[in-house]
């Protein structure tokens, strides 16, 4: 099916937390090829975990919730942790290991604070997003080793996968002053979530509060490297190599592949490809040279000296997703899944989930609310 299709979508109730939204008739145009999910707001970005039963998991705030019919309704909440502050669940990632524990590595609730100053361009006073893990050996029914991690200010963290080998790898966008920018590391487990190693910092500099290198997603090569794509303010991913399950990022540079300053979200398929999913320059939106890019005074796109300016939002404006056959070489002509007609509104963040082999469900938020919950199948957008 080609062309373009207006359709004005009722995107209904949406979850920011546990917390249900009422969102108005909105413009949104999906591609034909992509049906909407029909599933309980509940559902929102995800992520879930599989559990033993086939049943889907996601974590809300302090509490978990099941599904056993793809989505569409939800258990009762069943709370995760019921001791003292801090290190109380907030948003975070959960996985499902090979040996069968559930690790959530979450951002603590309970002590979370962010307070920007636009005059200065800077925070108020020292902000804080504790990192915390907590696991479970019984398919979510108790949860054992809770443990912070990471003390300071972490930034979203939006991916987290396990290798061949066992090894658990978290990505953390990790806040630094003097100047105010991000860098990225990795937190690293060998057992199932009970110990935890961190990995040296990327930090490529900048200056403003959504400069630097962040919110990271990652994905295992077939020959054992790990490759990692980061968010940036310049027109493009920057990309990294690590050889040893993410304990050390030792090639960084620039990578081929434009996008918006918005995270993408890679992952293996599967039938062996690799897809990812991200904020696509819209048509003769090509990046600029880097070198270009570099010389720009501040404020730079997403990279400003201040929090949140209108033009953030500008350069997200459609979700699109390729595929890999030769181990992120080279890629697919993109496929756009949804585009942005607001014209003050944009799409940011998205969630790619298989929910069964050749089966994917997207997702992407719209000013931190689910508005796209989109399926499709994986030999659909490879037809010739």
């Amino acid at each position: 099916m080609n062309g373009k299709v207006t359709i004005m979508v009722l995107m209904g109730l949406v979850v920011l937390g546990l917390t249900e939204v009422n969102l108005a008739e909105e413009e949104l145009w999906i591609n034909p090829l992509f049906e909407k999910l029909s599933m309980s707001a509940v559902s929102g970005m995800g992520p879930f975990a599989k559990l033993s039963d086939g049943s889907l998991m996601i974590v809300r705030r302090n509490a978990m919730r099941i599904s056993k019919d793809d989505g569409q309704t939800w258990s009762e909440p069943r709370t995760i942790y019921e001791g003292d502050k801090p290190g109380i669940p907030g948003r975070g990632q959960v996985l499902k290991t090979h040996d069968g524990v559930i690790v959530l590595v979450y951002a603590d609730s309970s002590t979370s604070r962010w307070e920007w100053d636009e005059s200065k361009g800077e925070p108020k006073q020292e902000p804080r997003r504790d990192i915390w893990t907590i696991r479970s050996l019984d398919d979510g029914k108790t949860w054992v080793d809770r443990q912070m991690i990471f003390r300071g200010y972490c930034g979203s963290n939006v991916d987290i996968i396990q290798t061949e080998s066992g090894h658990i790898v978290m990505p953390l966008t990790v806040y630094v002053s003097n100047p105010v920018h991000y860098v990225t590391c990795t937190y690293v487990s060998a057992d199932n979530g009970k110990t935890w190693r961190r990995s040296n910092l990327i930090d490529m500099g900048g200056v403003g509060g959504h400069d630097g290198a962040l919110e990271a997603t990652l994905v295992e090569l077939k020959d054992g490297r790990l490759y990692m794509l980061m968010r940036t303010a310049w027109d493009r991913f920057w990309e990294a190599y690590s050889w040893d399950k993410g304990l050390t990022w030792r090639h960084i540079q620039p990578s081929n592949i434009p996008t918006s300053s918005s995270p993408g979200y890679i992952t293996r398929l599967s039938s062996g490809r690799l897809a990812l999913a991200w904020s696509s320059p819209l048509p003769g939106g090509e990046p600029r040279p880097l070198a270009e890019v570099l010389s720009i005074p501040p404020p730079l796109k997403g990279g400003e000296r201040f929090y949140v300016p209108v033009n953030l939002s500008l350069g997200t404006k459609q979700i699109s997703i390729m595929f890999s056959e030769d181990e992120a070489k080279t890629w697919t002509k993109p496929i756009v899944i949804a585009r942005e007609l607001r014209p003050d509104k944009g799409l940011r963040y998205v969630y790619l989930f298989e929910h069964e082999p050749g089966l994917l469900w997207i997702f992407s938020s719209r000013d931190f609310q689910s508005v796209l919950q989109v399926s499709v199948r994986e030999a659909d957008l490879l037809e010739d």
